[in-house]
């Protein structure tokens, strides 16, 4: 892969400040390494995002086009003018004033839940490194870049279905898990193409056909 697209990526202000945030977190989570269940607890972050990814995606992402102006307004530029301009770097990436609000509200309820800081930093760790993650290869997915491993061609492809072909299936951008778990996974000769792939607000005027 080119220097260059590493540098666009990492150097794109919410991604560089995540990866600061991570940084300073996973720096803590070392120190406390040998503390009980500490990577149990980083894990189960990443897992609690990964489960968020499709969740929020499916549902709050793709919602119908809401008549609030200010909750469309959102939701435009969280997901729907992503679909409109996929490739847009500017919509590509989740902003820090959404992301970083849902972190610390989610580290919250784990800080009620344990009343141990320790763990509760080790679970941000784990949200964050997969927020990483999930960035990167949505980056991939939109940018002329070729993943080497077959893993990476494979949910690249499915991204792209879901915004060329049918934005009712593959919701997964860094695993189709969740997809095949939750009956959203079809292979794309099996799916016909959906006339609101590009422009979501276009379900407004023909609710009917959703």
């Amino acid at each position: 892969m080119e220097g260059r697209y590493l540098k666009e990526f990492f150097f794109f202000p919410d991604v560089l400040i995540m990866t600061l945030l991570f940084a300073i977190s996973f720096g803590f989570t070392l120190l406390a390494g040998t503390y009980p269940y500490v990577w149990i607890a980083m894990i189960i972050g990443m897992i609690s995002y990964a489960t968020s990814e499709y969740v929020i995606h499916r549902f709050l992402f793709h919602l119908k086009p809401p008549k609030n102006p200010i909750f469309l307004k959102l939701l435009k530029r969280l997901h729907y003018d992503h679909h409109v301009d996929p490739n847009n770097l500017h919509l590509l990436f989740l902003p820090v004033w959404y992301s970083l609000p849902l972190i610390i509200i989610t580290g919250g309820i784990a800080y009620l839940l344990t009343t141990n800081l320790v763990l509760t930093n080790a679970f941000g760790s784990g949200i964050i490194l997969f927020l990483l993650y999930y960035e990167w290869t949505h980056y991939v997915a939109h940018r002329p870049v070729q993943p080497l491993s077959a893993w990476g061609r494979w949910v690249k492809k499915l991204h792209l279905w879901h915004h060329f072909k049918n934005e009712k299936y593959w919701y997964g951008v860094t695993s189709p898990v969740f997809d095949m778990v939750m009956g959203t996974y079809k292979h794309e000769k099996a799916v016909e193409k959906s006339p609101f792939v590009r422009d979501l607000e276009k379900v407004m005027e023909a609710p009917s056909e959703r």
